[in-house]
């Protein structure tokens, strides 16, 4: 069983590589964001909670946040799992590293898809997805196919996410930065950290990845 978070900032292509990892590994994906809209649909005691926190607009707070991953590990995953949005903050590591030590479990890498900012806005502003199954298209390396339909599904609808725009992308990045940098130094000390190219080919982030855990 193997432990990761991946970390890199928007449209670093962590989305991609944890479906491939999920694929080829058989790891489990835990996204915060999905966790709590599970959570919210699942009527159990947590769920009911967070339901109530989030109708009136309140942040969710750490301690639930892990309460929620500590029942995902507890259901257990053959490859391992992979937190992707999670840790955000100092006080979440902590608090993360407490909890697998709790369940004699580890972080076995902390992998960061380092990319250059203007070379990922070219990247983000061309992209957009299929409505229906969400396969990813890029106006320059791969276009939204002329006869209309996804090359995946046959679906017809092209989407672009209203805020993948250059302003819009530029915020995103700053806050990304200036809430991961303390992370990237706190893993790089415990001596967890990875880097690799996350502007390189899908193949070649996917060998990267596989590298860092020993394929």
């Amino acid at each position: 069983m193997t432990n990761i978070i991946l970390m890199g900032p928007p449209g670093a292509g962590k989305g991609t590589q944890a479906r491939h990892l999920v694929e080829t590994r058989n790891m489990v994906q835990l996204s915060t964001g999905d966790m709590l809209r599970d959570a919210q649909a699942s009527g159990t005691e947590m769920g009911k909670k967070v339901a109530a926190i989030m109708a009136e607009g309140k942040l969710v707070t750490d301690q639930i946040v892990i309460g929620l991953i500590r029942e995902k590990l507890q259901d257990g995953s053959e490859g391992g799992f992979i937190f992707d949005g999670f840790p955000r903050t100092l006080p979440q590591a902590d608090a993360l590293e407490k909890l697998l030590g709790e369940m004699g479990m580890k972080l076995d890498a902390v992998i960061e898809m380092q990319v250059d900012d203007e070379a990922l806005v070219a990247r983000i502003t061309g992209r957009s997805t299929c409505g229906d199954c969400g396969e990813v298209y890029h106006d320059q390396t791969k276009p939204w196919p002329a006869d209309g339909k996804c090359a995946n599904c046959g679906g017809t609808t092209q989407k672009r996410r209203p805020d993948d725009n250059e302003d819009s992308l530029k915020t995103r990045l700053m806050e990304y930065y200036k809430k991961t940098s303390p992370l990237i130094g706190y893993y790089w000390a415990k001596g967890d950290l990875q880097r690799l190219d996350g502007l390189a080919s899908i193949d070649e982030v996917q060998k990267s990845i596989g590298w860092i855990l020993g394929d």
